[in-house]
């Protein structure tokens, strides 16, 4: 199974996050899995990456050519796609993806997973959608989307196109 994880570059991004996201990352290797991701070497996706990569995984950067202006590339993967583009960035996860795991993260995160979600919740994939609630990191998004949800905004059943995890045990739960 491919599984793409979005989640922060930044090289502040606390410990508290990274530890787990290089346990998710061992986790998917060691289940013989593949991990699609955005390339970055630092924060969420440099966890998951090198906990891949530390357990023998195939790993799968999709990036832009411009994004080394911003961030250092992963060096270790298995395969590197670049992109002209954010948006081509997108399309290439959605394609070689089977399931969409978003760890904590700033505004490149929510853009690909409110992409994401808006695409399921129009019935433009079927594919799984975690949001992995680290240390509660996602709490007052939840709570927002309840209360869109409440007010009528998003039709009913909106909730039910993503699942919710804290826990590696838990994403893998809901994986399968």
């Amino acid at each position: 199974m491919k599984i793409c994880m979005y989640g922060s570059g930044s090289k502040k991004t606390p410990k508290k996050y990274t530890d787990v996201g290089y346990k998710l990352g061992a986790e998917i290797a060691k289940k013989g899995h593949s991990l699609v991701f955005g390339g970055g070497n630092e924060g969420m996706m440099g966890a998951v990456a090198s906990g891949v990569f530390d357990n023998g995984g195939e790993i799968i950067s999709i990036s832009p050519n411009w994004i080394n202006e911003f961030d250092d590339r992963f060096k270790n993967s298995s395969q590197m796609i670049e992109t002209d583009s954010m948006d081509e960035r997108k399309k290439l996860f959605l394609e070689k993806s089977d399931v969409f795991v978003i760890c904590p993260g700033g505004f490149g995160t929510l853009d690909e997973l409110f992409e994401v979600l808006t695409l399921k919740y129009l019935q433009r994939h079927s594919k799984k959608i975690i949001l992995f609630n680290i240390n509660y990191f996602y709490d007052d998004l939840i709570s927002i989307n309840g209360e869109m949800h409440d007010d009528g905004l998003i039709r009913e059943g909106a909730l039910d196109i993503f699942d919710v995890a804290t826990t590696v045990e838990e994403v893998f739960q809901l994986i399968y």
